[in-house]
């Protein structure tokens, strides 16, 4: 079973998030949440998979309730996780997508997503994948071109761990090739160059290609053009 925290500030919303979750087979909303803040305390409390979170929620800045949600303090114990974060919103901000994810998003759910969609995107970054659109994805490769570097934690640390072919690969995720235009142009197998993404997010630590893109101009591999 798969446990939901909602948080979100207006009843009516909560509510249905709560009534859709409750006719899904394997879905349970576990709290509800009407601000930042308690979103934050109900997530420590009761350790929800994922907290499905708008992203206008009042109360305590929703970059910061993200990162204190997914780096909780003090650390998950051994043989668990933070909860995900998945996030409602009305439209794909750029800045603010960029933001959420450095934070620990694990993705993005439309408002006007359908119920099919929203339900299998709670299934997908509770399993540990991430949620973000390939139209997203291409602005937000742009968007981090044009920021202003931050050196990550860590960062020359987790560079160094890769090889130089995943450091070829992760280039080429940063120019926002796809598997199938990285196979051709470094001459490797589609399921070679799979292998290497694997490897690479679990190196750097991050949860999604978008993230690796991120973590490829903070670190200094690639310059923005």
């Amino acid at each position: 079973m798969t446990a939901v925290l909602i948080v979100h500030d207006q009843s009516l919303q909560r509510l249905g998030l709560r009534m859709l979750l409750a006719a899904q087979p394997g879905l349970t909303a576990v709290g509800e949440a009407a601000d930042g803040a308690a979103g934050v305390r109900m997530s420590a409390e009761l350790r929800p998979d994922v907290v499905l979170m708008d992203s206008r929620i009042p109360q305590r800045d929703g970059i910061d309730t993200i990162r204190r949600i997914t780096r909780p303090d003090p650390l998950p114990r051994a043989g668990t996780r933070a909860p995900r974060v998945l996030l409602l919103t009305p439209t794909h901000d750029e800045a603010h997508s960029y933001a959420a994810l450095r934070a620990g998003a694990a993705g993005f759910v439309l408002h006007d997503a359908t119920p099919d969609d929203l339900t299998s995107a709670i299934r997908s970054v509770a399993a540990g994948n991430a949620v973000i659109t390939r139209s997203l994805t291409r602005k937000l490769i742009d968007a981090v071109r044009q920021q202003q570097p931050t050196r990550p934690v860590g960062g020359e640390v987790r560079l160094n761990a890769l090889t130089d072919r995943e450091r070829d690969v992760l280039t080429a995720i940063a120019s926002g090739w796809s598997n199938a235009e990285i196979a051709t142009r470094l001459s490797i197998a589609p399921t070679t160059v799979k292998s290497h993404v694997s490897h690479i997010l679990t190196k750097i630590g991050a949860r999604a290609r978008v993230q690796a893109v991120v973590f490829a101009y903070e670190s200094g591999l690639v310059r923005p053009a």
